[in-house]
């Protein structure tokens, strides 16, 4: 497996200067991940820099699942129905160790606004469009089962319910497994760098000045082209670039809540319709319940998004209605997050009517930016990019680069022979993690976030518990610790607790009782400076408690 390591920064930085880029991607999220991925099979020299971290922004705040788009389906975007539903089968094929089947209820209620008849009929056109197999396709429930299958349910008015396949996902894990997989195919790309100018010739785009974040130096990068795939940015470099017009972007900002299993037992998937007709999922996940989520028109800080106590109240409220034997309250939630979407702007409607169809820019200096778009349909959105970069490199150098090669391609951690092999798989490698002294529970959950990828895990695990001892780390937190900074660029403790474990999110207690140890070694191995320990530390202790209270609405800015 290639180093994607914390420690060469340097070394990174100096390839990219000094390499002939084909193609320099800025944005390190899903969409970036994927170009990347996708023009570096191609046999193309590409570069991804973010000035986060990567996936720290839309890409990591998802509501967490690979889907089909059925809300489509009522707005009769047949397209984006059949093309993300298909596109929902391939990335679960490329990498089933971040991607699970999860089996959604849709009860239906009297009055309410679907009924058995439109959600049969709607369900079934769905798995035709989107080429559901037999095993997965939708079933109707009478309203016993429905209840039998999840208790919580509200039953007053409750007519029966629909029953069909969604796909859970980790969104940050996805985006680095497919970020660290472009980087084995010859990608170079890096967090915390960047672009404060873009550089021109001839009035056309030629390069960025980019300042790392980390050490504050600046550099300039060249490439033949360049893409903007900066997610919520999009229009921020559209506007540097003086191309900013047309369609431009409308963010919107969703919420999601977590609670403990053991205050809020949810069994089973559920996905709702609001007294207000707006559409929530309730999903169940590692011993948690998480619930989102809302869509408001946002003119806050991008980098910054925060919940507000209207936001949680709105899903608390949801909660009530859907779940009134919860009776859930405001102490209840454990953690949470806020996340934008990058919509494409459509006059007069409402933020959760508005089409999640991607679009593409080109500017008259050559820059080349996408915007909108789902975390599913990333790889379709990758492929049109890289043909359209593929098109004008053939027409001004006459190279010309092979079709997209990412259909069939596994993701990093994702060689475990697929769907189908991956059950078996895991069976082994569980199995082998028991044999090192794991707990089962804890080797299970370390297959399903590395996939193929966990014997690195399984290695540092067994050879190097003295060093974890010694640095006060439990041995298992060393492994993933170490791993994420030799091979996949953590840099600061929010990489760690965020997007490369989900931890914050779904496990807060669990960064609470490691945060120190972990801080502490990752500042000796990193040579952070004081500064920098502070800085950090206080990061990382601000989004715990961000996570933890929301803000009044009048004291965001």
């Amino acid at each position: 497996m290639t180093e994607f390591s914390s420690q060469k920064r340097t070394e990174i930085k100096h390839k990219m200067n000094q390499e002939s880029l084909d193609l320099l991607v800025i944005g390190g999220g899903i969409t970036g991940a994927g170009i990347a991925l996708d023009a570096a099979t191609r046999g193309m020299k590409v570069a991804v820099v973010e000035m986060q971290d990567f996936a720290a922004g839309t890409s990591s705040r998802s509501t967490k699942l690979v889907h089909g788009g059925l809300r489509y389906l009522k707005q009769f975007e047949i397209g984006v129905v059949a093309e993300v539903g298909k596109e929902r089968a391939i990335v679960y094929e490329n990498g089933p160790h971040v991607t699970t089947p999860e089996w959604m209820m849709l009860p239906f209620y009297k009055g309410g606004t679907f009924g058995p008849f439109t959600t049969n009929i709607g369900l079934r056109v769905y798995d035709f469009l989107a080429g559901v197999k037999k095993s997965e396709r939708r079933k109707m429930f009478k309203p016993a089962e429905a209840i039998e299958r999840e208790p919580l349910l509200n039953q007053k008015g409750l007519k029966g319910a629909g029953y069909y396949v969604e796909y859970k996902t980790d969104d940050a894990r996805l985006t680095i497994e497919v970020l660290k997989q472009a980087v084995e195919k010859g990608a170079l790309a890096l967090n915390y760098l960047q672009v404060t100018n873009l550089v021109y010739e001839n009035h056309q785009i030629v390069g960025v000045e980019v300042e790392d974040q980390i050490d504050g130096t600046s550099q300039e990068i060249r490439a033949k082209k360049i893409v903007n795939a900066a997610g919520p940015w999009v229009d921020t470099l559209r506007e540097k670039n003086h191309s900013k017009k047309g369609k431009t972007l409308q963010l919107t900002k969703g919420i999601h809540l977590v609670f403990d299993r053991s205050r809020f037992p949810l069994k089973q998937a559920i996905y709702f319709n609001t007294p207000d007709g707006r559409m929530v999922f309730a999903i169940p996940r590692e011993g948690k319940t998480y619930v989102g989520t809302t869509d408001t028109v946002y003119k806050g800080d991008i980098a910054h998004p925060k919940m507000t106590v209207e936001d949680r109240d709105y899903v608390l409220k949801a909660i009530d209605y859907m779940f009134p034997k919860v009776n859930i309250s405001p102490e209840d939630v454990e953690s949470s997050w806020a996340g934008l979407r990058p919509l494409i702007h459509e006059e007069g409607k409402d933020p959760s009517e508005i089409s999640r169809k991607d679009e593409i820019f080109v500017s008259d200096s050559g820059l080349i930016s996408i915007a909108g778009g789902k975390l599913t349909g990333y790889r379709k959105m990758a492929e049109s990019i890289v043909d359209l970069v593929a098109k004008q490199l053939k027409k001004e150098a006459g190279k010309t680069y092979p079709r997209s090669q990412t259909e069939h391609l596994p993701i990093s951690g994702g060689e475990v022979g697929g769907s189908e092999g991956f059950q078996s798989f895991l069976s082994n490698k569980v199995l082998e993690g028991k044999g090192l002294g794991l707990d089962k529970g804890v080797a299970e959950k370390l297959v399903k976030r590395y996939g193929s990828n966990v014997e690195y895990i399984f290695e540092i695990f067994a050879k190097k518990k003295e060093m974890a001892n010694v640095e006060r780390l439990e041995p298992v937190v060393y492994a993933m610790l170490r791993y994420a900074m030799k091979f996949e660029l953590a840099y600061k403790p929010v990489d760690f607790f965020i997007r490369r474990t989900g931890a914050l999110f779904f496990d807060i207690h669990w960064v609470e009782q490691h945060k120190e140890a972990v801080i502490s070694y990752m500042a000796k191995v990193l040579s952070w400076s004081e500064e920098q320990l502070q800085q950090y530390t206080a990061e990382l202790n601000q989004l715990i408690y961000e996570a933890q209270h929301p803000v009044e609405a009048g004291t965001l800015q």
